[in-house]
């Protein structure tokens, strides 16, 4: 009983180290300049509306069990587009602020460090956000916390928004859609 018990727990820490793996490599960025062009504008509030509970609640009480696994489950898979986005816009925005941390201009450097820590962190809650998202799709009814990302990524729009402003006037860096 104990080394099926052993086993058991072995595979599953296998398995979510493998599926940790997985949802890190769909974060990373492929190399090459222009980093500001591969900036994707997000539109927070589509983003926000998908990852409301109160539309789930809505959704859960309006339509039958299957027609609501459904619409939840392409509901999911939304969200997962706009955090891998968000995810990717991130380390981004760590390349860009790791590159202006080297200025002279001091405020531009402290822009830089806010905008890297920021940046780093909603990497972290974008691959969390991901892993349970891949779980809600397996099992709908279950919560989903995609909520820190979402807050995440309007504080970093200000911030790359600041960090733009302070390195080239005349052309903002622009990360949530309008």
């Amino acid at each position: 009983m104990t080394l099926a018990v052993l086993l058991i727990v072995f595979a599953a820490l296998a398995l979510a180290s493998v599926f940790g793996y997985a949802v890190s490599r769909r974060l990373q960025l492929p190399e090459g300049p222009g980093l500001e062009a591969r900036i994707q504008p997000v539109d927070i509030e589509a983003f926000r509306n998908l990852v409301n509970p109160a539309e789930d609640d809505h959704l859960r009480r309006r339509l039958p069990s299957r027609e609501f696994r459904h619409v939840r489950r392409v509901r999911l898979l939304a969200a997962a587009a706009y955090v891998q986005v968000a995810g990717r816009n991130a380390a981004i925005l760590v390349r860009i602020g790791q590159s202006a941390q080297s200025s002279d201009d001091r405020n531009t450097v402290e822009a830089a460090t806010r905008l890297v820590d920021q940046s780093l962190r909603l990497r972290q809650n974008a691959a969390v956000a991901l892993f349970r998202i891949y779980i809600a799709l397996a099992w709908p009814n279950s919560g989903l916390a995609a909520t820190p990302v979402l807050d995440g990524y309007r504080e970093l729009s200000g911030a790359a928004m600041l960090l733009g402003r302070l390195q080239n006037p005349a052309e903002p860096v622009r990360i949530a859609a309008s």
